[in-house]
């Protein structure tokens, strides 16, 4: 597999590299606010198939993402490895790549990966009904810069800087797209042989996020035999919504997580044992 997939480089020419993986919907560019404070590292930042400049790669799915991300990795990563950081689809991803390739991956932060079934999402299984819901919420609103915003605000937890970002994704999504969005995150379940990877990796949830969520935290941690479990707490004002889209809303304690985690330094006080 040859890498497809577009990207940004940015930061240091000698340091070591981060992977960044964003979350499904949006694209590299939700990370804009993390990188900007971690330029001293080697940042790659790639849109994943299906979003935003790799729109052509298609169609989504959770392995066609890692093994993209892998070849990025082996081609453009100092020394052939890197941090791999994933934000929730992206977390997903980041899973993935343990299992199949953690020969390149030097450290990995999995953030808000759903690994579990979703209590009372079921109907997200039928295709028919995730296409359905495409046609209800997407086309007739695509001109629509009210309904965008509020999409943006209360269902993506996307600051109002990012409008412009957020509205092109919007325009240019496809019904197609969509429902292997949603069909990959829902269907994607522990991989079974992470007992023997032996990557340092950090595995981080919002506090007021989902059940499931929260237990996806708790088991990967344990099936990693080198990984430590945190919850986010924004404190007084976060939700589900901003706990789960935090590096966009608290990029400075996101920065200073990843970056605390590749030094060996201690994490940032927004992040509380598991228990």
């Amino acid at each position: 597999m040859s890498t497809k997939i577009q990207f940004k480089a940015s930061g240091s020419e000698t340091g070591k590299t981060i992977l960044f993986l964003h979350g499904g919907g949006v694209a590299g560019w939700m990370w804009e606010p993390v990188v900007a404070r971690l330029q001293d590292f080697h940042c790659l930042v790639p849109d994943m198939p299906e979003h935003g400049m790799s729109m052509d790669i298609a169609p989504f799915s959770i392995e066609l993402a890692a093994g993209q991300a892998m070849e990025l990795v082996r081609e453009r990563a100092h020394g052939g490895k890197a941090v791999v950081v994933g934000l929730s689809e992206g977390a997903q991803v980041v899973v993935q790549m343990l299992s199949s390739v953690p020969d390149c991956i030097d450290r990995a932060v999995v953030s808000s990966a759903i690994l579990l079934p979703m209590r009372g999402y079921g109907w997200l299984y039928s295709p028919r009904l995730m296409g359905a819901m495409f046609r209800m919420s997407i086309p007739p609103f695509r001109n629509n810069d009210w309904w965008m915003h509020l999409n943006m605000k209360y269902s993506a937890a996307i600051p109002e800087e990012y409008y412009p970002q957020y509205r092109a994704n919007f325009q240019i999504m496809t019904e197609g797209q969509f429902v292997n969005l949603l069909s990959a995150n829902q269907k994607f379940r522990m991989p079974a042989n992470l007992g023997s990877v032996m990557v340092p990796t950090l595995v981080v949830a919002g506090m007021h996020e989902y059940k499931a969520m929260k237990e996806s935290v708790r088991q990967l941690a344990a099936a990693l035999p080198n990984a430590e479990a945190r919850l986010i707490n924004l404190g007084k004002g976060s939700s589900m919504r901003t706990e789960h889209n935090w590096a966009m809303n608290a990029p400075e304690q996101f920065a200073q997580m990843v970056r605390a985690f590749i030094t060996g330094e201690s994490l940032p006080g927004v992040l509380h044992s598991l228990d």
